[in-house]
């Protein structure tokens, strides 16, 4: 069987740096990019793209037998503060698209899927800090009810179907490459952004709100391995909890303010001040480490430089 990768939603946050990583790996003929749009990077560009919607299994089916595709890194989804005023529509792409690409593994038309999940699927009852890889999850945003729903799913599918379906539970990402896709940790991003155009950011979370994030460079490393690992190491077919580093705004603007002398801050919390409140503080993804060996490489203050010197190269900033 052909080894082609497709990777659907490659013009998001993770699917686009996902997908020229996936390409430095494997060239660029081997890598098939689709979204439902055309994508703006040219490096996209770079290799084959196809359009459609990951809701039409007739669609999906189509690309993935045309391009003889072995692997789906299933990308595409509606983020947690998007969801939340499109309700139906975040449901609808984040079920539906998850359901295609599991039945065309079932069908046996694809060998291995790549689902992301993320800490949206706990709540305001789960234990915060160091939460554990199984533990109560009362998801209260339509982004963590389908990420907790398609965790039951993937799990159904391989014990029932034998689908080789791997995920992790994102924690929120950081980087410069790509904008924030409407997520409640963009804070994260933006901050960066208004602190070198302006000097000044308004927090759309509290200064104590603290988070578990992580850079985007060991989001991709982490994608990557669980899909290269080997079956038998992949104990959990729900979705593996995946840690960074924990901070908060406070913390992260006083380490951009030592490069940044007169950068200011203020706090006006929004609706996504809610959905941050129902997250964990910490998480505990020892499992992870156990059966497939991830370690994180970037630390916060490793993440600032990056973001700073990154932030600093692109075109709109002088």
């Amino acid at each position: 069987m052909s080894s082609k990768i497709l990777i659907v939603g490659a013009c998001g946050q993770i699917g686009s740096e996902l997908t020229l990583a996936l390409r430095e790996i494997h060239g660029n003929d081997m890598v098939i990019a689709s979204d439902i749009k055309r994508p703006i990077s040219p490096e996209l560009n770079s290799g084959l793209f196809e359009i459609f919607d990951a809701t039409s299994y007739s669609d999906f089916e189509n690309v993935v037998k045309t391009h003889q595709i072995d692997k789906v890194y299933m990308m595409a989804a509606m983020l947690s503060g998007t969801a939340e005023k499109f309700p139906d529509k975040g449901w609808d792409l984040n079920m539906t698209s998850l359901f295609n690409v599991l039945n065309l593994a079932k069908s046996k038309l694809i060998s291995k899927v790549f689902w992301p999940s993320s800490i949206a699927v706990f709540g305001p009852t789960t234990p915060k800090n160091d939460t554990p890889q199984r533990t109560i999850m009362e998801p209260t945003t339509v982004y963590g009810i389908s990420k907790q729903a398609g965790e039951r799913w993937c799990e159904y599918y391989n014990k029932r179907y034998g689908v080789d379906v791997r995920s992790i539970r994102y924690p929120g990402l950081i980087s410069y490459k790509t904008p924030p896709g409407g997520g409640t940790t963009d804070y994260a991003i933006d901050i960066f952004h208004e602190a070198l155009k302006n000097s000044k950011y308004t927090s759309f979370l509290s200064k104590d709100t603290a988070l578990p994030m992580m850079y985007m460079d060991d989001a991709i490393k982490a994608t990557i391995s669980i899909m290269e690992a080997p079956r038998e190491d992949i104990k959990v077919r729900s979705s593996y909890n995946l840690s960074g580093v924990s901070f908060t705004p406070d913390d992260l603007y006083k380490l951009v303010k030592q490069h940044i002398e007169n950068f200011e801050i203020d706090y006006e919390p929004d609706f996504r001040q809610a959905i941050a409140d129902s997250w964990p503080s910490s998480i505990d993804d020892s499992e992870a480490r156990k059966d497939w060996n991830w370690k994180q490489n970037f630390d916060l203050n490793m993440i600032v430089k990056e973001m700073l010197e990154g932030v600093k190269s692109l075109e709109h900033v002088n």
